[in-house]
């Protein structure tokens, strides 16, 4: 499996909307950080979609790192 560019090294606030539908960039070649953009196509990798449960803020993952893909989990602090 290949790995996955690291975007950034700190996570990025988003403010999700309880309902709303997200695609969270898994390859890290997205310009439109921490989302997809589809830059993935041709490569093994393909977003991580899912549907927030409540409207909160929270801090998502842009090393690619992380054990819970989309939300930071601190691995960037071990790059």
């Amino acid at each position: 499996m290949a790995n996955p560019k690291i975007a950034g090294t700190s996570p990025i606030r988003v403010e999700l909307e309880a309902g709303k539908k997200y695609a969270y960039c898994t390859c890290g070649e997205s310009d439109n950080q921490p989302f997809c953009n589809g830059a993935h196509k041709g490569t093994e990798f393909v977003p991580k979609v899912f549907i927030a449960e409540e409207t909160k803020t929270v801090g998502m993952c842009t090393c690619k790192q992380t054990a819970n893909p989309g939300f930071c989990d601190g691995s960037h602090k071990a790059l």
